[in-house]
């Protein structure tokens, strides 16, 4: 029988550097880092801490002192695996593995760790490999497992096959130019599925925020999809599109997209553009957020930030919906749907029960199509192209034929009507 892997015991830190200016609040940063860890199967964690620092040192990234006293306590509870919440530099992460004699993985690393562990589809799974190539080609302290992998993940963790393997720059550029071109087969596949839909005439909604902030959770009661939905990070890290019919309301696609973090790896947002150019031809961006999250504006900050980075611009229709209000207390719920009523962008939702998603529809079948109005139209026989014309565009709520034509009904928009009328 086989016997069960032995998981990793991992420590937190996250260093507050008093002097950088774009620092986050340091409990809930901390508190991400550990789920991002908790993220990953391989992985026990055993303690965390905030570590307080006036600027980072450049050779070691603590002081002297802090670093005596780190190595006792990791030394004392037998850890493994120092997970650093921020970058960590090539010279630092050898310096800290020897003072400390245990691996150490920065933030870009540990969130790369998960993507791999995560991707299914063959774009993801290449995306990732790139993705961790790029950022491996930066250090080369020591090259990891996957150029020769058994397993999940990337192999930072440890596991059954790791090997060290002395890779140089060649060998790395030479592998990322094939993944390269792997990876542009099957873009060129997305991207003639991609027009192909575009002949349909759905147009596309896509869901964004930042993760766990309960976008799949949404995307399943929308769609009655089983999508992977827990509370977790990257739950859902490839994109899922399914046909949706909105109540007195177009046919749409929705997508659920990978969700965001902040500082996302640079080499992770090059690396699944691929992936995310379904938010860049969406008609409607769906942003989600955990309005039950302490750090919820931040958050939406970070996702805003990274789809300007994107290329999505102001002029992009989007909708804010706040979720996860079951998940707050009375006072707070009655505030947050006080707020969301005074503003037409805002929905209050919770996708758990149900609750303001009746609305939430409604609006996005507006924002689709425009505003519907009735309309009666008299047409003589002899525009029968213009009468094809209504039907093709469903539009028509009833007819009668009358001794010169016909009397027709009509519920359109419009920009509708003003294409009907340069026919």
């Amino acid at each position: 029988m086989e016997h069960e892997r032995k998981r990793t015991r991992a420590w937190v830190l996250h260093p507050e550097i008093k002097s950088d200016e774009q620092r986050r609040v340091p409990r809930p940063a901390l508190e991400e880092a550990v789920a991002l860890a908790a993220a990953l199967p391989d992985l026990d964690v055993i303690g965390s801490e905030i570590v307080r620092l006036p600027r980072a040192q450049p050779g070691l990234l603590f002081g002297s002192g802090k670093i005596d006293e780190l190595a006792e306590r990791l030394h004392d509870s037998e850890v493994e695996l120092v997970l650093i919440d921020g970058p960590v530099t090539p010279v630092q992460q050898r310096n800290l593995e020897k003072a400390w004699k245990v691996k150490i993985l920065d933030r870009t690393g540990l969130i790369l760790e998960i993507f791999s562990d995560r991707a299914r589809t063959r774009e993801g799974v290449l995306q990732v490999e790139m993705a961790a190539l790029s950022y491996q080609r930066t250090r080369l302290v020591r090259a990891w497992t996957h150029l020769e992998r058994q397993r999940g993940g990337l192999g930072f963790v440890g596991g059954p096959g790791e090997t060290q393997i002395e890779a140089d720059r060649r060998a790395i550029d030479e592998q990322l130019v094939r993944l390269r071109r792997q990876l542009q087969k099957v873009v060129k596949t997305r991207t003639l599925h991609r027009a192909a839909r575009a002949k349909v005439p759905y147009p596309i909604v896509a869901l964004v925020g930042y993760t766990n902030a309960g976008k799949s959770t949404l995307f399943n009661r929308l769609t009655g999809a089983e999508v992977m939905a827990k509370d977790m990070l990257f739950a859902t890290l490839d994109p899922t599109m399914r046909r949706v019919v909105l109540p007195d309301g177009p046919e749409v696609i929705l997508s659920d997209t990978v969700g965001f973090i902040s500082n996302l790896p640079t080499e992770l947002v090059a690396a699944f553009r691929a992936t995310l150019e379904e938010v860049l031809g969406a008609d409607l961006i769906v942003h989600v957020r955990d309005i039950s999250h302490d750090e919820s504006q931040a958050q939406a900050d970070d996702v805003q930030a990274i789809l300007t980075s994107l290329g999505v611009d102001d002029e992009r229709p989007m909708l804010e919906v706040w979720n996860k209000t079951d998940l707050l207390d009375a006072d707070e719920r009655e505030a947050v749907l006080a707020r969301a009523d005074r503003d037409p962008s805002i929905f209050a939702i919770s996708a758990v029960t149900g609750d303001g998603i009746a609305p939430l529809l409604a609006d996005i079948a507006t924002k689709l199509q425009g505003v519907r109005r009735e309309t009666t139209l008299s047409l003589s026989f002899a525009e029968g192209n213009k009468r094809a014309w209504l039907f093709r565009q469903d539009v028509v709520r009833s007819e009668e034929q009358t001794e010169d034509g016909f009397e027709i009904t009509v519920l359109w928009t419009d920009k509708q009507a003003a294409q009907f009328a340069g026919l």
